[in-house]
């Protein structure tokens, strides 16, 4: 059976989601928000139901079924050792990156898996887990269906989850604002960015101390404040590490680190060029993506695959902008918090749903608006650099080649690192009034994801994906 698209986007929007900065923002390993950290995610649940159940006690093997885009680009993605490591009992937030290939190759020779570390199973790859490329669960284009079965095949329990966009799951069924947890109770709510405006106004509020009302909610400010300076040091330390790092990326095209030479080049060069701030945006860029791409520890910001844009135009800003300091990283976190809470609950942040303009797209309008934030823009200022930033990445495909997070991805977090700074700037030179709202660019996106053909959505089907060829 071929691989059918559906227009209705069952799971698009998250109305009613009580969201967090903290579900923008979240520490965990690359080479995919949707396809790596989901996917862990799921596996460990399902473990830990099975466990609360009591059901282990009887248990003899657990199959894993992966459709849609999982099944299509898992491979590429990392999708199996994701739920080979889930199973153990281990989360995106927490796993050790360098544990990793021992413990799935562990795996693979013994046969066996030790359910949460504890409850050994047999555990055959090419039995019990499955890739359905021609199938697709009904809810979403990644969809998982996990059945733990007893002696003789008895069938114990059965559940389906959707990984949607970010390192967000839901199970099928469920409600998505439960699934998401956290109070609704906030102080100024906001579905809508024209919405979020007439609270910042009525109130006398700038968008980032709005956010950080909302967040003390959930806990005290010093907490709110501790956990985005840690988000923040997590995106310098990935920085770090792909200017040190050499060699090719994993998988068979054999990608080279560009990263550590343009950092190189432009530390040790003796004069300062005119346009050297980009180079730099560039090189930040490509660091964080391309430890991303060799399953490095990244932010996601809102995704794996676009976690580059938000971390460069955050170190440009640190960098670059004369007056920077850490209350400016705290106004820009907040900021590009809130829109892309604007977008996971009005349309996706998942490229199996919209394509890269949920991914890059949705980055580069959340860096855009968060600079202008950081350099005490207004409000109006903001959301118009926020609608900027998407309105010039409407339609953007996704279209990895081999399936893998390498090519274009690394080079196009690059691309709208800088198409955020430059929307940003134009934004600036106004004072916020525009014909076209943020509002209005959203819902054209969620209109363009839902009308894009099946084989740009992060399938490998089209696009570079086909037409590439490796001399």
């Amino acid at each position: 059976m071929a691989y059918q698209e559906r227009n209705a986007i069952a799971l698009g929007g998250d109305r009613g989601m009580s969201l967090s900065v903290f579900d923008i923002f979240k520490v965990g390993i690359g080479p995919s928000s949707s396809h790596t950290m989901g996917p862990m995610r799921a596996a460990c649940q399902f473990a830990r139901d099975l466990e609360q159940s009591r059901l282990v006690a009887a248990l003899e093997t657990v199959t894993v079924r992966l459709y849609g885009s999982l099944a299509l680009t898992g491979l590429g993605h990392g999708t199996d050792r994701a739920i080979l490591l889930g199973l153990t009992g281990a989360l995106p937030e927490s796993v050790d990156p360098d544990a990793i290939e021992p413990t799935v190759q562990r795996i693979r020779t013994s046969g066996r898996i030790a359910l949460l570390g504890t409850y050994q199973i047999a555990f055959d790859e090419r039995a019990h887990l499955l890739f359905l490329r021609g199938e697709r669960l009904p809810q979403h284009p990644n969809g998982m269906r996990f059945t733990a079965a007893g002696v003789g095949g008895a069938l114990l329990c059965e559940q389906e989850y959707y990984s949607i966009g970010g390192g967000f799951i839901v199970r099928a069924g469920a409600d998505r604002a439960q699934e998401a947890g956290g109070p609704a109770d906030i102080p100024y709510p906001f579905s809508s960015a024209r919405e979020l405006l007439s609270q910042c106004r009525n109130n006398g509020l700038e968008i980032f101390e709005l956010m950080l009302a909302n967040e003390c909610t959930r806990s005290s400010e010093a907490s709110v404040r501790a956990g985005l300076e840690h988000i923040w040091s997590v995106m310098q330390a990935c920085v770090e590490r792909g200017f040190r790092q050499n060699g090719v990326l994993p998988g068979p095209l054999k990608v080279r680190r560009r990263a550590p030479k343009l950092y190189r080049q432009l530390t040790e060069s003796a004069t300062a060029r005119p346009l050297d701030a980009l180079d730099w945006v560039d090189a930040f860029a490509l660091a964080v993506n391309e430890e991303n791409a060799a399953g490095g520890r990244v932010v996601t910001a809102p995704t794996n695959g676009a976690a580059g844009i938000v971390p460069a135009v955050l170190h440009f800003y640190r960098r670059f902008e004369p007056g920077a300091s850490d209350q400016g990283v705290l106004r820009f976190l907040l900021t590009a918090g809130a829109i892309g809470m604007l977008y996971k609950q009005n349309a996706s942040i998942s490229g199996a749903e919209m394509g890269c303009q949920g991914e890059v797209g949705v980055a580069c309008s959340m860096a855009a608006g968060a600079l202008v934030a950081a350099l005490q823009g207004s409000n109006e200022q903001i959301e118009n650099a926020a609608e900027i930033g998407m309105e010039h990445n409407l339609g953007l495909t996704c279209d990895p080649v081999g399936g893998l997070v390498q090519i274009p991805c690394i080079e196009r977090n690059a691309m709208g690192a800088v198409k955020a700074i430059n929307a940003a700037r134009l934004a600036m030179r106004g004072d916020g009034n525009h014909k076209v709202s943020l509002d209005h660019v959203i819902l054209t996106m969620r209109q363009t994801g839902t009308d894009m053909s099946t084989i740009y959505k992060e399938t490998s089907q089209g696009g570079l994906a086909v037409n590439f060829t490796e001399c």
